[in-house]
């Protein structure tokens, strides 16, 4: 299959690369035969990544993290309803979807045009071609009786705190009671893209934007939020990432490059 993406929408590939590499690997943080399966199928040059071990590694422990968190969730409101916000190319729905969720996954049109060639969508499972800011899409899900869990995976870290923070707010003013996972990145990748192990690889890279070593700074953005809890990164096998593992145990470093996935709960 060929694709023509850049942008945003070419940087999901990296993570459907970064799970095939991982689940083909030994020991493997995360399984993931659907990405395995979509890579062999899609036309792309995918060994342009091949010694992004880095960004491997960082996709491999945030896809655990998450996939942990989803499964509590759902196990708690196995009726949930779960919207995947800058969903890509992601397996999640078909690996631990639960036969009774409502589950959504938003993105851009030519994002979904090419997850149209790998999943159909039915009354459960349902796609929404909008970008996020574009809150139309809010009036798109049906959430009625449902507990609800958005998922912002790969997503916020591309676009301006001053874009985010009424996004946010309406956001939990509309998921009032819900919760939302969002991964959240260290400042100091801030305007760094180009000497990233994987964006660097592609032709028209997207620019980090946002990012913060404080996880409750997103609690300020509406008094509709709270931090509920957080996973960290470097807490998961640095031993895998060499010599930059080494250095990522120092505080300072931690502080200015460490990666989250923060749960927010909405008042």
């Amino acid at each position: 299959m060929d694709t023509k993406l850049t942008g945003i929408p070419e940087t999901m590939l990296i993570p459907l690369w970064a799970r095939a590499a991982e689940t083909g690997g030994a020991a493997p943080l995360v399984r993931d035969e659907k990405a395995v399966e979509m890579l062999s199928r899609i036309d792309y040059d995918f060994s342009k990544f091949r010694s992004a071990h880095f960004s491997q590694l960082g996709v491999a422990v945030r896809t655990m993290l998450l996939d942990r968190a989803v499964r509590t969730f759902l196990d708690e409101h196995p009726g949930a309803c779960v919207i995947n916000l800058g969903a890509g190319l992601d397996t999640r729905h078909a690996r631990i979807g639960g036969a009774n969720v409502i589950w959504y996954e938003l993105d851009l049109p030519e994002a979904l045009d090419v997850r149209r060639r790998f999943f159909a969508e039915n009354e459960r499972y349902r796609f929404l071609a909008k970008s996020v800011f574009d809150i139309s899409w809010f009036d798109d899900v049906d959430t009625e009786g449902r507990e609800t869990l958005l998922i912002a995976e790969g997503l916020f870290m591309y676009f301006e705190e001053r874009e985010l923070k009424p996004l946010f707010a309406r956001i939990a003013e509309r998921f009032s009671g819900g919760r939302m996972l969002v991964e959240v990145q260290g400042p100091g990748i801030v305007g760094k893209s180009r000497r990233h192990d994987s964006l660097s690889r592609l032709h028209n890279a997207p620019e980090f934007k946002w990012g913060t070593s404080d996880s409750r700074d997103l609690t300020r953005w509406s008094p509709s939020i709270e931090l509920a809890e957080e996973w960290r990164f470097f807490d998961h096998r640095l031993d895998r990432a060499g010599m930059l593992g080494l250095l990522m145990r120092l505080p300072f470093m931690r502080k200015k490059y460490e990666p989250r996935i923060v749960l927010l709960r909405f008042k």
